[in-house]
């Protein structure tokens, strides 16, 4: 867990925002802008070609990992944004977040990250 104050600070504020609905229109994210959202949620990586963003996580078993997906699912369905998820290994789980409406990153993919980065940190372990 990051314990840098300004990280922290940046994590909150990206968590009390609430994903905006997105029908395209807009242009993605410039790579500086990603950037520094990614300073915010330190566990993501931003792809090569800096269309998505993606945390993989392991679990202690199958019936974590599945639990922690039914959460995540409820809470990429508040939100009304959607990740892709990859389940492998039966105790593995990658989360990839892109806007597909835009063709890339948008604030939405980091609020998102931000608010599942919460969500597995009450997890138990």
């Amino acid at each position: 867990m990051n314990t840098n104050p300004s990280t922290n600070t940046a994590a909150e504020e990206l968590r009390h925002k609430k994903c905006l609905p997105c029908e395209g229109g807009v242009a993605p994210l410039s790579h500086d802008q990603a950037c520094v959202l990614t300073r915010a949620t330190p566990d993501w990586t931003i792809s090569t070609d800096e269309k998505w963003i993606s945390r993989s996580i392991r679990f202690k078993n199958f019936a974590e990992m599945m639990k922690a997906v039914v959460k995540i699912a409820d809470l990429s369905e508040a939100e009304a944004h959607h990740p892709d998820l990859h389940l492998t290994g039966y105790r593995h789980l990658r989360i990839e977040l892109t806007t597909h409406a835009i063709g890339g990153l948008s604030e939405n993919d980091f609020v998102l990250a931000a608010k599942i980065d919460l969500l597995l940190a009450t997890l138990p372990s």
